[in-house]
């Protein structure tokens, strides 16, 4: 089947294609905004990339699967309306044609869904269960964010954004999981949710789907998903926590690179691993209590963490110049960008830290989280933002209320030019975006 893929360069749409790949078909697509690590996967993979949303990218195809950036007015969509060329979204097109009759375990929450993916999707893989696989990110130990597998087994990152502009269900009421991960909650995509609410209603729905012999494993002490389950739960769940729940963990080094396991109150082994944080080490908790259901035994779960090599664009160095170190991040989200400044802070103790952050995600342009920028920014030594797009608050007169040094600049170019006689040997400079940021980390180390 010949299928061309519209917004092919998502992470979401990047990891369908090649599973549409992989399973056979002749796969092309088109997106207008095309950067790494998408891009350089497409590319891998061999998938024919058009730059924009030209009709003519979509003759001669029988399919096409509808991202939901897609929106009418799009020439493209037009014309496949216009022309009755069947259509789909990923969401859909991924539950009939991959999904059925799979095991999936589906990992959901509002922060931590790909690395918490990726490190299932790895503890699987180390006992020998060559899982398939679709995550927002590329989880360096397989290179690649996503394959069909040659198991039962499918890990999935379930999103709660919505599937297309003609389905307007959140992406995970399509995957049906047998064992869910519901990591926390709160208040994200201000874009099509008007408040937390609807938000709890979608998760209400997606645990209406998992079957009573499946698992939900959730965070124990998050009150919104209290508040989820509370609406109505059919199916047995384990909880986890640093301080309560079925499994436990216990610090053994303050930035989280080393820690205790306890399962029903019963130490089962330590972990001495390469990432950093908290949240980390609560998203391992998830993995592990998943992986187990799928029957992984603990002690193997604990022997695939310290190989477990992270996601690009989580902490991710891209270079070192000077004795200055350079970090990618996907963190726009107050909460998102405070643990990661912590796992950061806690790694390189009291070196100075630089936040470039560009608020870039509707949620953050709309003004929703404007007041809780300072609290989460409160680790960094200094702070730099670029002037957002279409941006209706003040970011100017918020950065003038922090007690560190910050500032706004109108373009990349100003914002290196301006803090580059600044930098010291030993700074580390963290990069937080949900986009390319106009190539910044390059252009850093360029300058420098």
């Amino acid at each position: 089947m010949r299928i061309h893929i519209l917004g092919v360069a998502g992470t979401f749409m990047a990891g369908i294609a090649v599973l549409a790949k992989q399973n056979g078909h002749v796969v092309s697509g088109s997106d207008m905004q095309v950067y790494p690590p998408m891009s350089t996967q497409l590319a891998m993979q061999g998938i024919e990339l058009h730059e924009g949303y030209d009709s003519s990218a979509i003759k001669n195809v029988d399919i096409v699967i509808v991202g939901n950036v897609i929106k009418r007015g799009n020439p493209a969509m037009e014309y496949i309306l216009e022309n009755n060329i069947p259509y789909i979204s990923g969401p859909q097109w991924l539950a009939e044609q991959i999904l059925r009759d799979r095991w999936v375990l589906a990992v959901s929450g509002t922060h931590g869904k790909t690395t918490t993916t990726s490190l299932l999707a790895w503890i699987l893989e180390h006992a020998g269960k060559e899982p398939g696989f679709l995550i927002g990110g590329v989880p360096e130990n397989f290179g690649v964010s996503a394959r069909i597998g040659k198991s039962p087994y499918f890990v999935i990152e379930a999103d709660e954004y919505d599937s297309a502009f003609f389905d307007k269900r959140s992406k995970f009421i399509h995957y049906h999981p047998k064992t869910l991960i519901l990591n926390n909650l709160e208040f994200d995509h201000a874009d099509i949710f008007k408040d937390l609410e609807e938000i709890k209603k979608q998760f209400h729905y997606l645990v209406r789907t998992v079957p009573g012999n499946g698992l939900i494993v959730r965070h124990a002490t998050d009150t919104n998903l209290s508040d989820v389950l509370a609406m109505g739960c059919w199916t047995p769940t384990a909880t986890f926590a640093f301080d309560s729940g079925n499994w436990q963990a216990k610090l053994l080094q303050p930035d989280g690179s080393v820690f205790q396991i306890m399962h029903e109150n019963t130490v089962v082994g330590e972990v001495a691993w390469n990432l950093v944080g908290n949240h980390n080490v609560a998203n391992a908790l998830a993995a592990i209590a998943a992986a187990h259901h799928a029957g992984v035994s603990i002690k193997t779960a604990l022997a695939a963490l310290p190989l477990f090599k992270n996601v690009k664009r989580r902490l991710e160095i891209k270079g070192q110049v000077k004795n200055i170190t350079i970090y990618d991040d996907f963190a726009h989200h107050p909460t998102a960008i405070a643990t990661t400044l912590a796992g950061l802070r806690a790694r390189v103790g009291n070196a100075r830290i630089i936040a470039v952050l560009e608020c870039g995600s509707y949620t953050m342009r709309s003004g929703v989280h404007k007041d809780h920028l300072c609290a989460a920014l409160a680790e960094a030594d200094r702070v730099v933002c670029k002037k957002p797009n279409a941006l209706n608050w003040d970011l100017a007169a918020v950065l003038k209320t922090f007690p560190q040094p910050a500032a706004m600049y109108d373009d990349i170019e100003s914002l290196i030019k301006n803090l580059k006689p600044e930098l010291q040997s030993g700074d580390h400079i963290l990069v937080m975006s949900n986009s390319g940021f106009d190539g910044i980390h390059q252009k850093l180390l360029d300058a420098i």
